[in-house]
């Protein structure tokens, strides 16, 4: 294994650029990697060897000539397989599109290009974007680095697996219920889900070709890092203007206030009282908060007025029911992926978690949609967003658990999980501390803060004001200075 591949893509960029390696150099070393390690893995799907190949030798020769692509002049990068990639296999993971060669890039592809990376191949997902494992019909199922018998979560899981053994430095994904955070939560690395609508999301499945723009609402374009660094950079390549995307505001970046750890205000909640987490995650979320206070930030214990889980996943749920009905052909496969989802959340777990996370309450949304009905989700929306505004507005970030439990293991989608002895619904144990933020489009960025007992990584949510960003990131990289950094798992 070379040491180049767990380096940050800005240390690798600069590398290339003063010359002390070259992009070729780069580039087998990450296809090296894989070749050891991507079999027992399955994080990437899709390897584009040949013309990586060619682009490096071009990185290389232009960098010869004088000339300098961008940022990321000759860095490999992977895509998640939920993005256009012009001449690329483009498969989301669903059988209807198992031959898809799009003819154009998505968006936040073409940013990545135009900085001078090289896509490398499409990372594995779950079909459609669709769960919190990484599983579909056409590729083998995604497998955690730190215990293959574990998952590395979704919907993203391919992504987040592939930057924690050093496949790639860098990976693009999308969160329209955690499908960044969680993964990166499960596999040890830093997870970026900005502002709803702050990244153009044109090129991006799960609309499938040919259907209208549905998805307007709570689905964001997310990165994957092994550093904070790395993701301040992705997302300032990403967070443009887009003619494709009109509804996404041309807002500049953010200029970070410079506050120091003990100016800091910071909100933090060890647990919602509805949905407890995990022994280890509470146990590594009470360390962060001891350390912080050492370290002499005001931490302070927050629950927002009217912040009431159920009532957030109720509504959650009927935002989602209506922008996904049009995302997929109306056709048997479709209805009956649905169903077969809502039939598992109405079955799975303990009698009173599973109210929570019942999708059955929005068959009416999927089976007999209406105007009204959405318009009303939408104004509850519009309220939920100003309160949690309002009761952000006295800290600098919140933070909180990612999800009710570390990485678990292997099960058919949708199937409960454990946690401490009680059976979790499998959209409650996962989406519960996500979700809130989808709905409310308010920026998160993941941190790696611990493991458990049994070393699986354990990740921590950061939540910052919605379009600020860079402020976030400036306050992330803080804490992530006094709490821990990226560790990659043994043997890779």
């Amino acid at each position: 294994m070379s040491d180049l591949v767990f380096k940050s893509a800005v240390e690798l960029a600069q590398m290339i650029r003063d010359r002390h390696i070259s992009a070729i150099e780069l580039l087998d070393a990450h296809l090296e990697q894989i070749a050891q390690h991507n079999s027992k893995l399955n994080a990437i799907c899709t390897l584009d060897e040949e013309n990586a190949r060619i682009r490096a030798k071009q990185a290389d020769e232009a960098l010869a000539r004088g000339e300098n692509w961008g940022v990321l002049h000759g860095v490999p990068v992977t895509i998640k397989d939920i993005f256009e990639t012009a001449g690329l296999r483009t498969t989301a993971g669903y059988i209807p599109l198992k031959d898809y060669i799009p003819q154009q890039d998505a968006t936040a592809v073409v940013r990545l290009k135009a900085a001078g990376a090289i896509v490398l191949g499409k990372t594995n997902m779950a079909e459609l974007a669709g769960d919190y494992q990484s599983t579909n019909s056409l590729f083998p199922r995604v497998n955690n680095p730190w215990n293959v018998e574990y998952t590395a979560g979704g919907s993203s899981g391919g992504s987040a697996a592939a930057v924690a053994a050093g496949l790639s430095p860098l990976d693009i994904g999308n969160d329209i219920a955690g499908s960044v955070r969680q993964p990166a939560h499960f596999c040890g690395v830093y997870g970026l889900k900005p502002t709803d609508r702050r990244i153009s999301t044109a090129g991006m499945i799960p609309e499938v070709p040919g259907m209208p723009h549905c998805l307007r609402q709570m689905m964001t374009v997310g990165c994957f890092a092994r550093s904070l660094d790395d993701l301040r950079l992705c997302f300032s390549l990403l967070a443009v203007a887009d003619p494709r995307r009109p509804d996404v505001p041309p807002v500049p970046l953010d200029t970070p206030s410079g506050k120091s750890l003990p100016d800091l205000k910071i909100a933090w909640t060890e647990q919602w009282a509805e949905v407890p987490v995990a022994s280890d995650i509470r146990t590594a979320m009470q360390q962060v908060i001891e350390t912080l206070s050492q370290s002499g930030v005001q931490a302070h214990p927050l629950l927002p007025e009217n912040f009431d889980v159920s009532d957030i996943f109720n509504l959650y749920s009927r935002v989602a029911a209506y922008i996904n009905r049009y995302a997929q052909p109306a056709d048997r496969y479709n209805l009956q992926r649905s169903l077969k989802l809502i039939f598992r959340t109405a079955t799975q777990g303990d009698r009173k978690l599973r109210a929570l996370g019942d999708f059955s309450r929005v068959l009416p949304e999927l089976l007999n949609p209406s105007l009204k009905g959405y318009f009303e989700a939408l104004t509850e929306r519009d309220r939920f967003i100003a309160q949690l505004d309002t009761a952000l507005d006295s800290w600098d970030v919140w933070i909180t658990p990612v999800a009710a439990t570390p990485a678990f293991t292997h099960r058919p989608n949708w199937n409960a999980i454990e946690v401490d002895g009680r059976a979790y619904p499998h959209g409650v144990a996962n989406g519960a501390y996500t979700m809130p933020f989808n709905l409310s489009g308010h920026p998160v960025v993941v941190i790696p803060i611990g493991q458990t007992t049994n070393g699986l990584p354990i990740g921590m949510q950061i939540v910052g004001k919605r379009w600020k960003e860079m402020e976030l990131l400036a306050i992330a990289q803080q804490l992530d200075a006094v709490i821990g950094k990226f560790q990659s798992p043994s043997g890779y």
